[in-house]
């Protein structure tokens, strides 16, 4: 109990000390601040990046597998014999019990040969899909107005359609729900029954990847009436959702297994999982925060730097009073402790400072950018105990020196 009395006197002494000398305190608060709100901000656009990427991946359903037909094998004899390699009889061994990490599965159907879509005298350029009733759960699609289809639907045929909003501005700009409306593909009358939600992939259009196209400029049917355009029963690959994410590359082999064995090794088969894309933007983002957090640091260190260098001052002009306290009892211990309090405080401050500045720069960057900028708790918590560490490292040496001093050499000082 007397230690602890002692201990809170002592963080008194320290936080008078400061008070004392304001301005050098306040410029030694702001250099932690710095490179506290510095690391803060990195950590923020780290995150905030990560949930960006992530928002626009879950537009392809996270647990998705793809598998197609490699025509790029090396055997020249697989290469030149025709066909995706998938037909209806693998779906239906597929659809068993073959694959056990496998939740479910949908063909995807292209449309071999363009076709006009219009609706009166307007016309879309939207892309062209058969798929069945698993599709809009596996692909992680939501519907704006409408239904999905049936199963009954895929099975008879039905001329009926889903489209996505860019369709809807192209050919129904004046209808507020289209639901019911029949559009023409090729001469053929379809009959809308449903409006996908927007899905936004700016970010992978931006970059120029595939799966950055258009999702919203796109028509699904029924696979099984894509086959009566396309005039054969072939599907163009498989896209599959596995029963978890860690699943998704053992889905992807019992597909590739299962269909290899089926066809006797007479076409190769390729794979993707949205999961490899997840570990490659985790490792690409854990990097550049690593070497973002290392860049910012610096201006940490310049700081903790500027701290050392106050404190080893004040210990050069208060060895007389250094002196003075331990001739009336004070230990060597509590001289130390006294100093390295005054060290601590001062990073503290100036880390809850540079917290405070994070948080309000990530705020306003959001507004600004519509950039999810906010820093995570793993973040704050970790910027409070940098700071704390600055302070004990800082100012180790001085306290040191300071409660090495005898008695007797520090009263001689003026």
């Amino acid at each position: 109990m007397k230690g602890l009395r002692v201990s809170i006197e002592l963080i008194k002494e320290a936080l008078q000390a400061l008070r004392e000398n304001r301005l050098r305190s306040l410029l030694s608060v702001v250099g932690i601040a710095i490179g506290i709100a510095a690391v803060m901000t990195v950590s923020a656009v780290s995150s905030g990046g990560k949930a960006f990427v992530l928002k626009e991946l879950e537009t392809f359903g996270l647990r998705s597998v793809w598998v197609f037909r490699d025509y790029n094998d090396k055997d020249p004899n697989r290469r030149t014999r025709s066909g995706s390699g998938l037909l209806e009889q693998d779906l239906a061994v597929l659809n068993g019990e073959c694959c056990p990490a496998v939740r479910s599965i949908s063909p995807v159907l292209l449309v071999e040969k363009q076709s006009i879509i219009q609706w009166g005298n307007r016309y879309s350029n939207a892309s062209i899909k058969g798929v069945n009733a698993d599709f809009l759960a596996i692909n992680n699609d939501r519907l704006k107005q409408g239904r999905g289809f049936r199963e009954q639907e895929i099975k008879a045929r039905r001329p009926v359609v889903l489209i996505g909003e860019t369709v809807l501005k192209d050919l129904f700009p004046q209808v507020g729900n289209p639901v019911g409306r029949h559009l023409r593909i090729g001469g053929r009358k379809f009959r809308v029954i449903g409006v996908l939600q927007h899905k936004s992939r700016d970010l992978l259009a931006s970059i120029g990847s595939e799966g950055g196209e258009d999702a919203n400029n796109r028509i699904l049917l029924p696979y099984t009436v894509v086959q009566q355009i396309n005039g054969n029963r072939e599907i163009s690959y498989l896209q599959a959702e596995a029963v978890s994410l860690i699943q998704a590359e053992r889905a992807a082999a019992q597909l590739k297994q299962v269909l290899q064995r089926r066809h006797r090794g007479a076409y190769q088969y390729n794979q993707v999982t949205l999961a490899s894309y997840l570990k490659t933007v985790d490792r690409i983002l854990g990097g550049i925060t690593a070497i973002g957090v290392v860049a910012a640091s610096t201006s940490l260190l310049v700081g903790g730097i500027g701290v050392a260098g106050i404190m080893s001052t004040a210990v050069v002009e208060r060895i007389r009073e250094i002196g003075v306290r331990m001739a009336i009892g004070a230990t060597r211990r509590q001289i130390l402790f006294q100093f390295l309090a005054e060290a601590v405080l001062i990073s503290v401050i100036g880390g809850f400072t540079g917290l405070a500045a994070g948080l309000i720069l990530g705020g306003l960057l959001d507004l600004v950018t519509g950039f999810p900028l906010i820093p995570t708790t793993g973040g704050i918590l970790i910027g409070f105990m940098v700071s704390v560490a600055v302070g004990l490292a800082s100012g180790y040496y001085p306290a040191r020196r300071a409660a090495g001093f005898l008695p007797v050499e520090a009263l001689r000082r003026d």
